[in-house]
């Protein structure tokens, strides 16, 4: 499956910005996705996640409240509502997706998209 996010920019800290990621490829609702992000000099590091059918999700504790993951299967797109950015958010977030809605590794990742939040 082929991953492309979108939606990143420059934004002030506590703005609103939404990312997505459109798959292509295979059945979309036959992984379970997450959002993923890695600012410089960091690693990489857990977002959210979503499971195939949308049901369930989970949250970084930093993000919890802020942000929220969902996802379109018949766009086949997830998406990240994020809300309340912080500088310290600053980083480029990735999309991914596996096979299994728990445990397994995350097999397909996107390029990135850019998120740069401003004081």
């Amino acid at each position: 499956v082929q991953l492309v996010e979108s939606g990143g920019g420059l934004v002030q800290a506590g703005g609103s910005l939404t990312l997505s990621c459109a798959a292509s490829g295979r059945t979309f609702s036959s992984y379970a996705m997450g959002w993923f992000r890695q600012a410089p000099g960091k690693e990489r590091e857990f977002v959210a996640r979503i499971t195939r059918s949308g049901g369930r999700t989970n949250y970084a504790d930093s993000v919890k409240g802020r942000f929220t993951i969902s996802r379109d299967n018949a766009k086949s797109t997830v998406f990240l509502q994020m809300n309340s950015l912080k500088p310290e958010e600053t980083a480029v977030y990735y999309c991914a997706a596996r096979a299994m809605d728990h445990g397994g590794s995350y097999a397909y990742w996107g390029q990135g998209t850019q998120v740069t939040v401003s004081s």
